[in-house]
């Protein structure tokens, strides 16, 4: 048999991470091409299989070419739409509120050249807009297909059309299929999978880590995420998947690689800085970094661990720091308790002898909830004692300070997490619940 290299295939897109208060705006060739510096840096040569506009062809040849890519394959030309995506959370603390520009005009033409893809295996795709049954039908039979599902997957019933052609399905919890399909039960997920024949599953799962179903023998890997301060989560799954669905020898070994080089990835965007960090974290055996621990926090076990909300969440007090901390916190499906919203709102004026219903209501939901996430604005006194109360019942408090108020020493030492920063109070939340929810797991 002659010699086959792994190929990515996929779109090249210009991702245009929008400016804010804190960061000037980047821009970076985006779509498939992050999948292949995480290759290139992972040590692997491989190929690209691009669906590309044409003003970005040979700068998208170049620049993979530069960074370890065998063969650049022009599969098709995007017209209509410039592929380029902006951003305006790079750090994915919620929604990340993509725009894909001129998205509804986009045509994507085949190439006219004859394309042979029996040389490549195995194979990573990225499905996008263009006729992912005509790339199917080029890849030569018993080749090992990877397919992320992240984007342009909605149909199931084009999925199943696939049957018998995948080996590994890859889906983030970002998805909308995922959405569509198993937000609250990943049951009918794994289902669609076995459907199509696929032998195992990767479910990405953020920061609470990613779990990889064997769909025959029914095992469950937890792969843990390592949670430190995020440069930029732009194309961090599309490492993961790429370094998964190539690496030759045990899945699951191949999947904690996978999660060491997204690790690394997410924390730079610098390739020279990413290629030196990914070579020194894979000099570890895959043994010792499941030795190392982490952040393990299933999508579905989130709504259990209830968060009481402590802040002046008052309607006279329209704070936005408490809405952008509560529509992060249930982005990444965490069930948030609101008591001002669930148990009332005292009026101000209210007689003392009336506010023994509120503070006990209160008290009890705060017992219910297995941590608190706290937002202490002005130095609000009742968020204050709220979060003395929950130190003192043993349960973890993070605290996000967004004006920077509340620096002294008994919130900074009570809380298990502690910053003016969403970011790394989002990962607090995270490490606080993986505990108590392993625990529960034995």
């Amino acid at each position: 048999m002659p010699e086959t290299f792994p190929i990515l295939i996929g779109e090249v897109t210009v991702d245009f991470t929008m400016p804010t208060r804190t960061a000037d705006a980047k821009v970076r060739l985006g779509g498939v091409v992050h999948a292949a510096r995480g290759l290139w840096a992972s040590g692997q040569v491989y190929s690209v299989g691009a669906f590309c506009p044409a003003y970005l062809v040979e700068q998208a040849r170049s620049y993979l070419i530069q960074h370890g890519c065998k063969e650049f394959v022009l599969l098709g030309v995007v017209t209509g739409s410039p592929n380029v995506i902006a951003i305006a959370d790079a750090k994915e603390v919620g929604h990340q509120g993509y725009e894909d520009i001129l998205r509804d005009e986009r045509q994507i033409i085949p190439s006219c050249d004859h394309i042979d893809l029996d040389r490549f295996d195995p194979i990573v795709i990225f499905p996008g807009r263009y006729d992912l049954d005509g790339v199917i039908k080029q890849i030569r039979p018993g080749a090992r297909v990877t397919i992320d599902a992240a984007y342009d997957m909605e149909n199931i019933d084009y999925f199943l059309s696939l049957k018998g052609m995948i080996d590994s399905l890859v889906i983030s919890t970002s998805s909308s299929l995922f959405s569509k399909l198993a937000s609250r039960d990943v049951s009918p997920l794994l289902d669609l999978a076995r459907s199509v024949g696929a032998k195992q599953l990767l479910l990405k799962e953020n920061r609470g880590g990613s779990r990889l179903f064997d769909l025959g023998s029914g095992d469950i890997e937890y792969i843990t995420a390592t949670l430190n301060v995020t440069a930029n989560s732009v194309g961090v799954g599309d490492v993961f998947t790429a370094v998964f669905g190539t690496l030759e020898g045990d899945s699951r070994d191949a999947a904690w690689r996978g999660m060491q080089a997204a690790t690394v990835y997410s924390q730079t965007t610098w390739p020279d800085d990413l290629r030196r960090d990914i070579e020194r974290e894979f000099q570890m055996s895959v043994e010792v970094v499941r030795g190392l621990g982490g952040s393990t926090l299933p999508w579905h076990s989130r709504p259990n661990l209830q968060i009481y909300l402590a802040a002046p969440d008052f309607s006279y007090a329209n704070y936005g720091e408490i809405s952008t901390a509560v529509a992060a916190l249930e982005y990444h499906n965490f069930r948030v308790r609101r008591p001002v919203k669930e148990n009332g709102e005292a009026n101000r004026d209210a007689p003392i002898e009336s506010l023994s219903t509120y503070y006990f209501s209160d008290i009890q939901l705060l017992r219910e909830c297995a941590a608190v996430f706290a937002i202490p604005i002005n130095r609000d006194p009742g968020t204050l004692v709220e979060i003395g109360l929950a130190i003192e019942m043993g349960k973890p408090v993070v605290t996000f300070d967004p004006r920077n108020e509340n620096r002294n020493t008994m919130v900074v030492r009570g809380s298990s997490s502690y910053s003016p920063d969403l970011d790394v109070c989002l990962n607090g939340t995270f490490d606080a619940l993986s505990k108590i929810e392993r625990g529960s797991r034995g």
